[in-house]
């Protein structure tokens, strides 16, 4: 008996200690989100890659197959800010990459702060990242770099206690950051003085197809099948703005992480460092064919390029068995949709500014002649909320009253009140608008309309924009430090992320995440 205990013994010894090995912690931690990066474009595209790009990760890692975000108009920063803290727009505060800022009637930067210069911080982010979490289990020692397009992404990433977190200015193009964070990066500042920094090359970058266009065969649909040819200093006023839609902007983001990696010997101490990263895989708004473009082919065959840069460097400085690597996409696609002319749909076209008078008027002959709506904004409505204290009026029966009135319009499909998401009966679609309310920066309505309908802002057609609530199909990779290759068929929850990444650092999961462990990982 006593032997059969020992052998029992033995074998558990064994087995923990064999787990311990393959689930080493990693030196270091990349993780990499690509903005609107879509499953099917990966399958569809494949055959321009090479071997040692996507390729790679997908059959080298642990892939599932599908992301979801639980709340209604995903974006880049709502999106990221969820990934880096594992936790929703109702908790982590960043309901999406602008707000209106009702005090001043106007439209302000989710990350917005007239305190620092950038006007910029991430102190909008209401709770703690991987990132935070990893430098207060360090005491400070852990290495937090961010690198993105834009700033939202970076500080989303970067977290509170960034060592840098850096996006490409929108001027000059330069690499920017925010004097909330103390410390400056010297290879950074150097690199923004040399040659090759985008604001002094810029003027003389020109996209062209990287391979023959005759490869760029995905798309039945694709009716200009040409060499196109986009100067970047035709628009002095855009060009940075245009370079942001393209596979130059990956480019600039793979090369100055490099050379942080390189000169701030990540991965190389006692403690685990972190390097963010967001690439961009989403379409050119100058490109002929807009939703089915060669462009967005050459953006993706250009990523793969930079994605096998990228995981040589790492693996040439640290090793890809020291660093535990997360690919994920931010779960939605912005659509450059044209209809045919002779096209009729059953949809129609929602005017905001319409509906917001005839609802203003209807509230008048119940409550007296006042402006009682402030603002329509990104299918909100904003209340005079003073105006109705200083009348008495009971707040919970005027949005009541006013939600009852719109929903009976045109290509409205529901009106949920902000006292049902924070008090009322629990349904899927009240639970899913409340995912994305955070109270204090959330309008008073939440207008869900009918997919087909187009949203017309008057004297502004840049915002008008044709509903569609279908999914994209979004993988997630892990890849290296000993994780071992597997496919998994399930649809995974965008906060399920950061909590499985603080597991394997063995660091506490940031403030607010409460989803479940990836179990496969472990």
């Amino acid at each position: 008996m006593n032997k059969i205990l020992s052998s029992f013994v033995a074998l558990f010894s064994i087995t923990t200690l064999c787990a311990q090995e393959t689930q080493a912690i990693p030196k270091l931690v990349v993780g990499i989100t690509i903005d609107q990066l879509r499953g099917d474009y990966l399958e569809m595209f494949q055959h321009t890659f090479g071997e040692k790009g996507f390729k790679k990760l997908l059959n080298g890692g642990l892939v599932y197959s599908d992301l979801e975000f639980n709340f209604p108009h995903l974006d880049r920063a709502s999106t990221i800010t969820t990934i880096f803290t594992g936790a929703n727009p109702s908790y982590h505060g960043i309901i999406g990459e602008n707000k209106f800022f009702l005090k001043e009637n106007r439209e302000i930067p989710s990350f917005s702060d007239d305190k620092y210069t950038e006007r910029y911080s991430p102190l909008p982010v209401k709770v703690s990242t991987i990132a935070d979490e990893l430098k207060i289990a360090s005491g400070g020692q852990s290495d937090v770099f961010a690198f993105a397009p834009h700033a939202s992404q970076a500080l989303a990433s970067g977290g509170h206690a960034a060592s840098g977190a850096y996006w490409v200015e929108d001027l000059t193009g330069n690499w920017a950051t925010t004097t909330f964070y103390k410390i400056r990066q010297p290879i950074v500042e150097q690199h923004n003085r040399t040659p090759e920094s985008l604001s002094k090359k810029i003027g003389s970058i020109t996209w062209r197809p990287a391979i023959d266009v005759s490869n760029y065969k995905a798309f039945p649909y694709t009716k200009n099948l040409y060499n196109f040819q986009h100067y970047f200093g035709a628009e002095k006023k855009n060009h940075v703005r245009l370079l942001k839609q393209s596979p130059f902007v990956n480019t600039e983001v793979r090369e100055i992480a490099e050379k942080v990696l390189k000169a701030n010997s990540l991965g190389k101490r006692q403690n685990p460092d972190f390097l963010a990263l967001t690439f961009y895989a989403g379409n050119f708004e100058n490109s002929l064919d807009k939703n089915y473009s060669v462009e967005v082919q050459d953006t993706y065959y250009r990523l793969d390029q930079e994605i096998e840069k990228l995981l040589e460097a790492i693996d040439s400085t640290v090793g890809l068995q020291n660093t535990l690597i997360f690919v994920v996409s931010t779960g939605y696609f912005n659509e450059q949709e044209v209809h045919p002319p002779d096209m009729v749909t059953s949809g129609g076209d929602f005017y905001p500014d319409r509906s917001i008078a005839l609802l203003n008027m209807y509230l008048m002959a119940i409550y007296g002649r006042e402006q009682w709506v402030s603002k329509y904004y990104d299918q909100q409505l904003f209340f005079n909320r003073k105006l109705i204290e200083d009348r008495k009026i009971n707040f919970v029966e005027f949005q009541q009253k006013a939600a009852e009135f719109l929903v009976q319009s045109s290509g409205i499909q529901d009106v949920i009140t902000s006292h049902q998401m924070l008090h009322g009966a629990y349904n899927q679609t009240v639970q899913h608008y409340r995912n994305g309310f955070y109270k204090g920066i959330s309008g008073d309505l939440y207008l869900e309309l009918q997919p087909g309908w187009k949203v017309v802002v008057d004297n502004d057609s840049n915002n008008n924009v044709r509903v569609r609530d279908n999914a994209v199909h979004a993988p997630v990779i892990f890849f290296g430090n000993n994780i071992k290759p597997q496919k998994i068929n399930r649809v995974i929850d965008a906060t399920e992320i950061a909590p499985s990444v603080s597991h394997r650092l063995r660091i506490r999961a940031p403030n607010a995440a409460k989803a479940n462990i990836l179990e496969e990982l472990f």
